[in-house]
């Protein structure tokens, strides 16, 4: 039997409860051992709980049970759970986690700390919830040099977006039904500007490069800019309005990495992933592109990654996973002013499109009533673009909106 502790019983805490309750038997199958629930930490209370005898308030009765081997910390934020997830691996006990935010900021310590004392700190559920990422970049595609990472790493401005492009919907309106529909929190500025995608993109990237990358570290834009306007223009040329976290490698050993809106091509898999859906693209030098995809949040779909650790972490308790980064100082990342990019602009003036083209050089646009111009420019560094982007301003010219051109 192998004894485990689940701190937190919120959504994905009571989750993992409950498969590990509900599915026994296929456990044991898997590993030839029962997984134990010997202690649930939260500050409430759950009398109806079938398991309620085994709640606690007091941490110190974890990191003091010495049949506590696994420990799954599904708080959420980053404290307590940073010291409570550290002084766990410092006695030895293996910890899984879906906390984004904590592997994010202290992932390189923490897996330092697990490699020191010879346990497991594992994160599957950190980034796609239920779609299986980390595992398969750490082992099923560990033959590969990979070049990019990208995707739509957010359900909810995914479904906000959805809903503005298939339904018409204005962004305020989209952004209330998915808060209606549990899509969305009551405050949902980690979605919306961009910092839960971040958060995940940096996981994948210190994963895939072997330093971390911190989240201050990353140029982030969130999608609370993008309007109606804008996803029809994107259908004109082409293409669909998506909140993208990439990652790419580039030729002198440098990355270059970015949470943005960016207009995505009909014929890219990413663009038609919609709703509260995930994808995931990973190009490596000898696959090509490979694409996760499914819900990326939710109780059950979380739950499962959680447990698929726990699992793990069962069959791996005198031997480490090797799953492992170094730190980073960020010296091995371009400035958003060096990231090239073909951009989208929407503006308003007189003769946009041959001011426009006087600056870019061959451009594509459509004129719209009441002088309205939207243009796709060639690629260019990010810094160039904002200089020509000024002249035309001072030319005359409002620019209403800018947006990035993902070649994904």
């Amino acid at each position: 039997m192998v004894s485990v502790a689940i701190m937190g019983h919120g959504v994905v805490g009571s989750g993992v409860a409950e498969i590990l309750l509900t599915h026994k038997q296929k456990l044991f199958a898997s590993i030839g051992e029962e997984i134990y629930i010997k202690k649930v930490l939260d500050l409430r209370e759950f009398p109806d709980s079938p398991i309620a005898d085994r709640f606690t308030k007091d941490f110190e009765e974890i990191i003091n049970d010495l049949e506590i081997r696994i420990v799954v910390e599904v708080m959420g934020g980053l404290h307590p759970a940073y010291e409570f997830v550290k002084r766990c691996l410092k006695a030895g006990k293996s910890v899984v986690t879906s906390n984004k935010e904590l592997v994010a900021a202290y992932g390189a310590e923490l897996l330092e700390i697990a490699r020191v004392e010879n346990v497991n700190f594992l994160f599957e559920a950190s980034v796609g919830g239920g779609i299986p990422i980390i595992r398969p970049m750490n082992q099923c595609l560990v033959a590969n040099i990979v070049d990019e990472v990208a995707g739509i790493l957010n359900g909810t401005t995914n479904f906000i977006l959805t809903k503005m492009i298939e339904d018409g919907m204005q962004f305020r309106d989209a952004l209330r039904l998915a808060q209606e529909l549990g899509f969305a929190e009551r405050n949902p500025s980690a979605d919306i500007e961009g910092h839960d995608a971040c958060r995940k993109i940096c996981i994948l990237a210190s994963m895939a490069f072997g330093k971390h990358v911190y989240p201050d570290m990353v140029h982030t834009e969130g999608i609370t800019g993008i309007t109606l306007e804008d996803v029809k223009y994107a259908e004109k040329f082409g293409c669909v309005i998506k909140l993208i976290g990439r990652v790419k490698k580039l030729k002198n050993g440098m990355i270059d990495i970015i949470t943005a809106p960016m207009l995505v091509p009909f014929k890219s898999q990413l663009a038609n992933i919609d709703n509260e859906f995930n994808g995931i693209m990973v190009r490596g030098d000898c696959t090509g592109d490979v694409v996760f995809y499914g819900k990326g949040a939710g109780k059950l779909p979380t739950a499962s990654a959680v447990v698929a650790d726990i699992v793990d972490c069962c069959t791996h308790l005198k031997q480490r996973r090797f799953l492992y980064w170094a730190d980073g100082k960020g010296d091995n990342i371009i400035n958003v002013n060096e990231s090239e990019f073909a951009m989208y602009v929407r503006a308003k003036g007189k003769d946009v499109a041959v001011k426009a083209e006087a600056l870019f050089g061959s451009i594509q646009s459509i004129n719209t009533p009441g002088k309205r111009t939207a243009f796709t420019t060639g690629k260019m560094p990010y810094g160039e673009f904002i200089k020509k982007i000024n002249k035309l301003s001072a030319d005359g010219v409002e620019i209403l909106s800018t947006i990035r051109i993902g070649d994904l």
